[in-house]
C-alpha cells in the first residue's frame, strides 16, 4: 500500500483508525510525518530536546501493519498504528533504556515492559524514547544523557517532569500518545505544564514490571494524552493483573469493560467536588494559576456539579512532600534490583558503582547518597513513621471525602506556574497526596496564564482530581466532562504544522 501524506497534528487514536479504515492514510505515512516533526522541531528550530532515541524499527512495524490491514481489511489491534512516545525509564528490547544516564545509553535491557509488551500486542508502535530527568528523580527534566528538555509553550520554561520529555514530544505533536512514570507528579506535572491529559491510575491497576524503579510503595505507570478518550483506550489496554508484580493483584474485579464507557459529556450533573483550600497558593506569584482554577470552577458549575471548598490545615502539600515521601528508604534496593537484572549488560553493579563513576546528573548526588547510607529500611524508625503516616493521610482523605459527601478532590497541579530553565527545583507541586496515598488522580488543561514574549499563547495550567481508589472509572466521566465543557488545549505555537 502507497503511503500517502497525512497531517497527524492534533490527531486522536480514533480519527487515526477513521483515516486508515477510509484508505485516507497508512501506518506508515502516519510514522513518516511524526519523523518529519521530529527532525524540524526537536533538536532543529525550537529545539525542544523531548527525544533521546528513535526506534530504528519503527517504519517496518508500520510496513507490516500496513499488510496486515491490506490483507484482512480490519485493524491489528486498539491501537493499531498509534505512535507512542515511551519515557525512557521503560524497557524496550529494541531499543536502549537508559533512564536518562549517560552510562546507560546503549544498554538494551533483556526483558520488555509489560506495559510496553501490551500496547505492542494491540498494534501500537514505539515510535521512541523520550529524555526524562534522570532516574525519575526530580521535576524539570534534565538528564546526563539528553540535556534539558523545553517547553514548547515557553522555550524559557521546564516541561514539568520527570516525564517531562513525553509531555513536551505529545503536546509538539511528535507521537498520537505518550507513555510516564508518577512517583510523585511525574505523570501529571508535565501534562499540566504541556496542556495535556495525564491519568495516573489507582496503584494496583497497571503493573509496574520492567520500568526502572523508584519507590514500590509510591511507583505508577501511566500515559500522558491530548484527550481524555485517548487516556481511556490506553487505560483498556495497559491495565490487567501481572504476576510480575503482585500489586496489580489488588486491581483483580476492579477493572470495567472498557473505561470508553464512562465518557459521559453530561458526566458533571449532580456530582459533588471538593475544593482543597490547602492545596491553592496565597501569595501574588500564585495570582496566575488561581485565576486560571477560578474560570475552572466556574466552568464546574455551569455544568451542574456541586463545588464545595474543603478547608483542612492539616492537608499541606509541602507537608506531605517533606514528612511522607519515602523514595529515599526504597531507590536504593529497587535501584540495585534492577541493575542486577540487566547481568552483564550493566555498566554499574550497584548505586555505590554509580556514585563512584560521578557520570550522572550532578546536582542528584546528595539523593543518591543518602540512599544508599540506608541499610535496612525495613527497620528504620524514620521509614517505619512514614508509612503510619501514609496509611493515616490515606482514611482522612477518605473521611474527608465521605463527611463531605463528595465524588471527588480538585486543586491546582501546581501553585504557581511551571518553573524557568536553571531553577533547581519545581517547587509547590499538589500531586504528591495521589503520589503517596495511591488513590487516582487526572490532570486535565484547564486554561493558559496571560501571554507575553515568552508565551505567545500563555504558560498552561493543569487542574488535578483526586478520586477514591479504584474509582478511575468515575474519574474519567468527571474528566471527560469537564474537558467537553472547557475545550481549552491549545497546541503549542512553536511547532506549527510542516509547511505553515
Amino acid at each position: 500500500m502507497t503511503a500517502t501524506p497525512f497531517a497527524v497534528e492534533e490527531v486522536s487514536i480514533a480519527s487515526l483508525h477513521e483515516a486508515i479504515l477510509s484508505g485516507r492514510t497508512t501506518c506508515t505515512a502516519i510514522v513518516d510525518a511524526y519523523l518529519a516533526r521530529i527532525a524540524a522541531y526537536d533538536k532543529n528550530g525550537p529545539a525542544l530536546a523531548s527525544i533521546l532515541a528513535i526506534n530504528p524499527q519503527a517504519r517496518e512495524i508500520a510496513t507490516r501493519l500496513d499488510d496486515h490491514f491490506a490483507q484482512t481489511g480490519e485493524l491489528a489491534g486498539p491501537l493499531h498504528g498509534i505512535t507512542v512516545a515511551v519515557k525512557d525509564n521503560y524497557n524496550t528490547t529494541d531499543m536502549p533504556t537508559s533512564g536518562g544516564n549517560v552510562l546507560f545509553k546503549n544498554v538494551v535491557p533483556p526483558v520488555e515492559s509489560a506495559v510496553t509488551q501490551r500496547l505492542r500486542e494491540a498494534g501500537a508502535i514505539i515510535l521512541a524514547k523520550t529524555n526524562m530527568h534522570e532516574w525519575a528523580l526530580a521535576g524539570i527534566t534534565i538528564s546526563s544523557l539528553g540535556g534539558q528538555t523545553r517547553n514548547p509553550y515557553d522555550l524559557t520554561r521546564t516541561p514539568g517532569g520527570s516525564s517531562g520529555g513525553t509531555g513536551a514530544a505529545v503536546a509538539a505533536n511528535f507521537a498520537t500518545v505518550g507513555l510516564a512514570t508518577d512517583t510523585m507528579n511525574s505523570i501529571r506535572s508535565p501534562a499540566s505544564a504541556n496542556s495535556l491529559v495525564g491519568f495516573r491510575s489507582t496503584k494496583g491497576m497497571v503493573s509496574r514490571a520492567g520500568v526502572i524503579p523508584v519507590s514500590h510503595t509510591q511507583d505508577v505507570t501511566g500515559a500522558i494524552t491530548r484527550s481524555v478518550e485517548d487516556a481511556a483506550i490506553m487505560l483498556d489496554v495497559m491495565a490487567g493483573f501481572d504476576p510480575a508484580d503482585p500489586a496489580t493483584a489488588h486491581g483483580v474485579g476492579h477493572i470495567p469493560h472498557s473505561f470508553t464507557d464512562y465518557l459521559d459529556a453530561d458526566g458533571l450533573r449532580d456530582t459533588r467536588i471538593g475544593m482543597l483550600a490547602s492545596f491553592f497558593g496565597k501569595d501574588k506569584i500564585h495570582a496566575e494559576v488561581n485565576a486560571v482554577i477560578a474560570n475552572a470552577l466556574d466552568a464546574l458549575r455551569h455544568a451542574d456539579a456541586t463545588a464545595i471548598e474543603i478547608v483542612d490545615p492539616t492537608l499541606d502539600s509541602d507537608m506531605i512532600l517533606r514528612d511522607y515521601d519515602v523514595q529515599a528508604w526504597e531507590f536504593k534496593i529497587l535501584f540495585n534490583e534492577y541493575i542486577a537484572s540487566l547481568g552483564e549488560r550493566a555498566p554499574v553493579k550497584s548505586l555505590r558503582e554509580l556514585i563512584a563513576s560521578g557520570r550522572y546528573h550532578n546536582p542528584l548526588e546528595a539523593f543518591l547518597v543518602e540512599a544508599d547510607t540506608i541499610e535496612a529500611p525495613e527497620s528504620d524508625p524514620e521509614y517505619l513513621a512514614r508509612l503510619a503516616r501514609i496509611e493515616r493521610l490515606r482514611e482522612r482523605v477518605l473521611l474527608l471525602m465521605a463527611q463531605h459527601n463528595i465524588d471527588a478532590l480538585i486543586y491546582p497541579l501546581q501553585k504557581r506556574l511551571v518553573h524557568k530553565i536553571g531553577d533547581p527545583l519545581q517547587s509547590e507541586r499538589t500531586g504528591i497526596l495521589a503520589g503517596v496515598t495511591g488513590f487516582p488522580a487526572v490532570t486535565v488543561p484547564a486554561g493558559f496564564s496571560p501571554p507575553d514574549a515568552d508565551a505567545p499563547l500563555g504558560v498552561p495550567v493543569g487542574l488535578d482530581i483526586l478520586a477514591r481508589p479504584f474509582d478511575d472509572a468515575r474519574l474519567f466521566r468527571i474528566a471527560y466532562a469537564f474537558e467537553q465543557a472547557t475545550q481549552v488545549r491549545q497546541p503549542p505555537s512553536t511547532t506549527p504544522p510542516l509547511g505553515s
